[in-house]
């Protein structure tokens, strides 16, 4: 079987990563403290303001993957009594109500069905003074999209917290602009490096309302210091952690690459890439799963057809074509396929490729 760094990936988890991403990844590493290191960090948590669209100084990618920059998020903010409304349309946003409850919140969720956006007036009226507000801007459990600026014209008081895990570098994202107070992603998508960092973002309105003392040491944001943007100069960094200095040097040539091609061209890529696939998908008579008018680009989410055995398709796929899809998630695990054009995949040929081999497994599965 062909090695899995041969594969074409296609699935909702991670990219083919950017070539200057690789090279990056593999140049000698630096330590830590190195000052060209710390030269690359800021590069990095620069390039992080531009695709998450802050100004925020504390801005920069957390040392750990996708899922340690959501536990930041509440770790830091949540503390015993505080109500957290919490708006589910899939997946990642019950994983946001469950790690909310287990940092003691009083967490109100807001269900939606699967494939549909999170609706903004039901939010607001789920509490009439919650600490938290928390969303999942691109589901990547369903392929939806949700509007974050409405949801932050509605939130009052509250602190809008936003996963933009599978949105950030992939769809329209302005933190300051829409109103969103924190945000944290993951690497492994649009951003097109390997998994291991999350990119994380919190304003001074935020920061100021934080957990002083929060129960995790490893994910403190008032222990950073340094490293998020309160000290420019080597003799002032905060020693906090042994940082990944391989990773976080991917990432700075992956946002380089990004912002030197432009991020709205960016944009633009994943936007084409992803028509021409829910196209052709289409055109094969395959039923698209997410709401019309709310589906991502970057992640399309395709009905099992009727009678069709979803695990033999994909295992086809592998096998044949040297091509991974994924799954559906929770009750739509058989029923459903996930198809991601991001980063590096976010081109018309790969929308090509993936759609002929489909075919192809398709046919030999119903004979």
């Amino acid at each position: 079987m062909t090695a899995l760094v041969d594969r074409h990936l296609f699935g909702p988890g991670p990219c083919n990563p950017y070539p200057e991403a690789m090279v990056a990844l593999g140049a000698p590493l630096l330590g830590h403290l190195d000052p060209e290191f710390l030269s690359i960090m800021d590069s990095a948590c620069d390039g992080l303001r531009a695709v998450f669209g802050t100004e925020n100084r504390r801005t920069l990618p957390l040392s750990a993957t996708g899922s340690a920059g959501m536990e930041a998020a509440f770790v830091n903010l949540v503390e015993p009594g505080d109500v957290v409304v919490v708006a589910i349309n899939g997946l990642f946003g019950q994983r946001m109500a469950e790690i909310a409850r287990r940092h003691g919140g009083e967490v109100i969720t807001v269900e939606h069905d699967w494939g549909t956006p999170v609706d903004p007036e039901r939010v607001a009226a789920a509490h009439p003074n919650p600490k938290i507000i928390a969303a999942v801007h691109a589901e990547t459990s369903t392929g939806v999209r949700s509007d974050l600026s409405a949801l932050a014209a509605v939130k009052g008081d509250a602190l809008l917290i936003a996963d933009t895990v599978t949105s950030i570098a992939g769809i329209e994202l302005r933190c300051d602009d829409w109103g969103v107070d924190v945000a944290y992603a993951g690497t492994q998508k649009c951003l097109g490096v390997p998994p291991g960092l999350a990119p994380f973002t919190i304003n001074d309105r935020a920061f100021a309302r934080r957990n002083e003392h929060p129960s995790s040491w490893y994910l403190d944001l008032g222990l950073l210091g340094g490293y998020v943007g309160e000290a420019s100069h080597t003799s002032q960094r905060t020693y906090h952690h042994t940082a990944p200095t391989g990773m976080v040097a991917s990432l700075e040539a992956a946002l380089r690459r990004i912002l030197d091609e432009g991020l709205e061209n960016v944009w633009a890529r994943h936007a084409e890439a992803g028509a021409l696939l829910q196209d052709r998908l289409q055109e094969m008579g395959l039923e698209l799963f997410a709401e019309e008018g709310s589906r991502l680009p970057e992640l399309t989410t395709v009905k099992v057809p009727e009678g069709v055995d979803s695990a033999a398709v994909r295992r086809y796929l592998l096998e044949r074509h040297n091509v991974e899809i994924g799954a559906g998630a929770g009750a739509f695990a058989s029923t459903v396929w996930r198809i991601g054009l991001m980063g590096h995949n976010a081109r018309p040929d790969r929308a090509l490729l993936v759609t002929a081999a489909l075919q192809d497994a398709l046919d030999h599965v119903r004979g």
